[in-house]
């Protein structure tokens, strides 16, 4: 269950908005027999493990945030990665101060990976994962910084999809509660690691993928967001 007691009324205000844009966007797919998922891959003849749809990511330059479909887990369909890059990022947010740190040659290449969402068969999100840093090939970022920069990820752009591309920022604010506890636990799991696996980069574990991981479900958590406000009220 999510828990929702330090919420105030304006971020409960923000998380309810965000469920119906959520919802919105999956309501206009389905007008057409199409789903977040089917919407994206739409164009591709043939979906391949591991490679990134659409081809080359989808960025905004504006607001410098990335995101990418892709698979290679039996128990979902796929999952969208989500990312910030430097520019993008509040003023204070600085890499972490981890002993292997090396500054990328392109400070652009300083991106922070958000969170990842699981999808199912049907185009629906079952659950919310954090990563290792390797996985993602990202400059891994306190979790107070990357909780930081969820407020900043937007893509406003119509292509590959307007509403696909709604649908993953209004995500990211709908389950804001959830997001920040994988990320503070990501934080936790690897600190603890690094200090006990003595000789042994943990943050380039090729057998550590997923660091934190919850189930999701948009009904229950517009629900939660619902009473909490009515109990507000």
């Amino acid at each position: 269950m999510t828990d929702l007691s330090t919420s105030s009324r304006d971020e409960l205000e923000a998380m309810a908005a965000a469920g119906e844009e959520v919802v919105e966007c999956m309501r206009v797919l389905a007008k057409t027999g199409d789903n977040i998922v089917g919407e994206l891959l739409a164009t591709e003849e043939t979906f391949y493990e591991w490679d990134h749809y659409p081809k080359g990511d989808i960025f905004d330059p504006a607001s410098q945030s990335q995101y990418y479909y892709h698979a290679h887990r039996a128990e979902e369909h796929g999952h969208f990665h989500t990312f910030m890059r430097p520019k993008g990022m509040p003023a204070e947010a600085k890499p972490a101060a981890l002993p292997d740190y090396e500054a990328p040659e392109d400070e652009d290449d300083a991106l922070s990976h958000l969170i990842g969402i699981s999808m199912d068969s049907k185009g629906l999100p079952i659950k919310l994962f954090a990563t290792n840093r390797w996985l993602t090939g990202e400059i891994w970022y306190p979790a107070d910084d990357v909780c930081a920069m969820l407020d900043n990820f937007d893509i406003d752009l119509a292509h590959p999809s307007w509403p696909v591309n709604r649908w993953i920022g209004a995500m990211l604010r709908l389950f804001r509660p959830q997001i920040v506890a994988l990320l503070h636990e990501r934080d936790a799991t690897m600190a603890a690691r690094a200090e006990t696996e003595t000789g042994v980069n943990v943050y380039e574990d090729r057998e550590h993928e997923i660091v934190s991981i919850t189930d999701i479900s948009i009904d229950t958590q517009r629900q939660v967001i619902a009473a909490a406000l009515e109990g507000e009220g």
